[in-house]
C-alpha cells in the first residue's frame, strides 16, 4: 500500500525505537523519509538503508532539536534533498524521573527544552517549508500527559504541554490545510525502556495487567497509527489526541 507515494516526511528522533518504526512505516507506504538523529549516526543510517533497500527514498540527518541553532539546517537539508515537507513527526524526546525533592532547573530544562520547545521550533521551521497544499503534523506524546504518575512531574508536564500545543496548532494551521494530531503511546518496549529498567520490572508487569489488550506495546503498534494519521485516510482528523495504548487509558 503506497498511500504516501510522493510525500516527504521528516521524523525527529528516528534512529531507534518508536521513531525508527515510524520512519520505516512511512517509507514502506511510499514517502521519502528524513531520518533525524542526535547522536546515533550508525543506527539512523541503518534505518535509512532499510527504507532504500525496500525501494524507498531516505536520508539520515543529524540535528539535536533541543538546540535551536540546529533546527534550521535540519529542515534545509530535508527540503534540499526531497523538496517541500508534507509530513512532520515530532518524536524526539527525553524522559528522566525523580521525586519532587530532586527536581532541579537542569532536570526541568533538559526535558522541556527538547520535548516542548524543540517540538515548537521544529514545527515552526518545518511549516515554513511545508507543501502549499498542506499536510500532517504528528506529535508523539504519552499517556502520562493524562495519567501522571509519582516521580514523573516534569516529564508528565511536558507531555501535557504537547497535548495542549497540538490543539492550539490544529486551530492555527487548519486554514493552511495542515492537520495536527497527538499520538500518545502507553508503555512501549524499546531500547530506551530496556535501558531504564522498565521492561521486565514490576512496573511493566502492572502496566500489562492494567491494559485491556493484555500486553505492553511494541514500536510497530505506534508506527501503524502514525502512518494512518499521516495519510489522506485521516484527512478529516485534526486537533485530536489518539491513544496508542491498548486501552490503558480507558
Amino acid at each position: 500500500m503506497k498511500n504516501l507515494a510522493g510525500k516527504v516526511a521528516l521524523v525527529t528522533g528516528a534512529s531507534k525505537g518508536i521513531g525508527a518504526a515510524i520512519a520505516l512505516a512511512l517509507g514502506a507506504r511510499g514517502a521519502a523519509v528524513a531520518v533525524n538523529y542526535a547522536g546515533s549516526k550508525a543506527a539512523a543510517e541503518k534505518v535509512a538503508a532499510e527504507i532504500e533497500a525496500a525501494g524507498g527514498r531516505a536520508i539520515a540527518v543529524q540535528a539535536n532539536v533541543a538546540d535551536p541553532s540546529s533546527i534550521g539546517p535540519l529542515v534545509d537539508a530535508v527540503t534540499a534533498k526531497f523538496g517541500p515537507i508534507d509530513i512532520l513527526v515530532n518524536n524526539a524526546g527525553v524522559y528522566e524521573f525523580g521525586p519532587l525533592e530532586q527536581i532541579t532547573p537542569e532536570h526541568f530544562h533538559k526535558q522541556f527544552d527538547l520535548n516542548v520547545l524543540g517540538l515548537l521550533l521544529t514545527t515552526q521551521a518545518a511549516v515554513a517549508r511545508f507543501n502549499p497544499r498542506g499536510g500532517s503534523i504528528i506529535n508523539i506524546g504519552s499517556v502520562v500527559g493524562k495519567m501522571a504518575f509519582p516521580n514523573g512531574a516534569v516529564y508528565s508536564a511536558t507531555k501535557g504541554a504537547v497535548d495542549s500545543i497540538t490543539v492550539a496548532l490544529s486551530k492555527e494551521l487548519g486554514p493552511r490545510g495542515i492537520r495536527v494530531n497527538a499520538l500518545n503511546p502507553g508503555l512501549i518496549e524499546t531500547e530506551g525502556t530496556h535501558t531504564a529498567g522498565l521492561i521486565g520490572s514490576e512496573f511493566s508487569a502492572g502496566a500489562a495487567k492494567e491494559t485491556p489488550l493484555g500486553r505492553i506495546g511494541q514500536p510497530q503498534d505506534v508506527a501503524t497509527a502514525a502512518a494512518f494519521l499521516a495519510s489522506a485516510d485521516a484527512g478529516w482528523i485534526t486537533g485530536q489526541t489518539v491513544y496508542a495504548s491498548g486501552g490503558f487509558t480507558s
